[in-house]
C-alpha cells in the first residue's frame, strides 16, 4: 500500500507500509522489505546566510602578435592587481581557472590566412568583507578589462547546513512514519535503515555586462548598497525504514 500526503508535512513525501514479505518499489532498489515495517521517503532542508561573495571574471585581449597580446595581458593583470590592492585585499586571493592562447583566422582568405592572436583567461575571487564587493566590481567594469563582471554569493563551507538539513528531513521522516504507525493501530519502533542525499542550490546573480555599466558619482552608491544577499538553501533527502511494534 502507497501513501503520499500533501498536507500535514512539506516536501516531498512518499510512505510505504509493508505488511508482507515483498520487494519495495523500484525506485528504492537497494531496500529489501520486511514484515512490519514503514518506509518513508523526505525532503528536508536549511536556509543560511552566504559567507562568501564569489566574483567572476575574464582578461581577454586580441593583438596581431602574440607577443603584444601577451603585453597586453599582462598590463591587464597588472591593472587587477592594482585593484585589489587599492581595496586591502592581497592579489594572492584571486585565482585563474584557465589560460589559453588561440590564433585568429581571416576565414574569407582561401589561405585562412592569420590575422591576430587571442589570449584569454578567467579569474575567481572570494570574498568574505561584502563591504568590498560593490568598490571592486565598479572598478574592474570601468577599468574596461574583461567583457563581463559576475558576482555570487555562496557558503564557502556548506557541511553545517547541510548537516541541518539532513537533520530536519530526519524529523519529518519520522513524524511521518509516526503518524502512519498510529493510523493502522501500530506503534513506531526504531530506525531500520536510512540513506541520504544533499543539495546545495546558490540562487546566482545576473552577469553584470560591460556595456551596461555606468560609473557611479563619487556620492553615489553602490548598486549592491544596504541590500542583503539571498540565503543559500541547502537540500536534503532522506530515505528511512521503521520497525512497527
Amino acid at each position: 500500500m502507497k501513501m503520499r500526503s500533501t498536507s500535514s508535512f512539506p516536501g516531498v513525501l512518499s510512505i510505504v507500509l509493508v505488511i508482507a514479505n515483498y520487494a519495495v518499489a523500484q525506485e528504492h532498489p537497494a531496500v529489501t522489505a520486511q514484515a512490519n515495517t514503514v518506509y518513508v521517503g523526505v525532503d528536508g532542508k536549511c536556509e543560511a546566510a552566504p559567507d562568501t561573495a564569489l566574483i567572476q571574471f575574464n582578461l581577454s585581449v586580441q593583438e596581431g602578435k602574440a607577443h603584444v597580446a601577451y603585453e597586453h595581458a599582462s598590463r591587464d593583470a597588472e591593472q587587477v592587481r592594482e585593484i585589489l590592492r587599492a581595496n586591502g585585499v592581497d592579489p594572492k586571493a584571486a585565482n585563474l581557472g584557465f589560460f589559453s592562447t588561440q590564433p585568429v583566422y581571416d576565414w574569407k582568405s582561401p589561405t585562412r590566412k592569420q590575422v591576430a592572436v587571442r589570449v584569454t583567461t578567467d579569474v575567481t575571487l572570494k570574498l568574505k568583507d561584502f563591504s568590498k564587493v560593490g568598490s571592486i566590481t565598479e572598478q574592474l567594469t570601468d577599468a574596461k578589462i574583461g567583457e563581463s563582471v559576475s558576482l555570487n554569493y555562496v557558503l564557502d563551507n556548506p557541511d553545517d547546513a547541510k548537516s541541518k538539513a539532513v537533520e530536519d528531513a530526519y524529523r519529518r521522516a519520522r513524524a511521518s512514519a509516526d503518524v502512519l504507525a498510529h493510523a493502522s493501530g501500530r506503534a513506531l519502533g526504531e530506525l531500520s535503515y536510512a540513506s541520504v542525499d544533499t543539495f546545495e542550490s546558490p540562487r546566482p546573480v545576473p552577469r553584470m555586462s560591460r556595456p551596461m555599466a555606468m560609473r557611479a558619482e563619487a556620492y553615489a552608491p553602490a548598486p549592491t548598497e544596504e541590500f542583503t544577499p539571498q540565503n543559500v538553501t541547502v537540500t536534503a533527502h532522506v530515505n528511512a525504514l521503521f520497525n512497527l511494534k
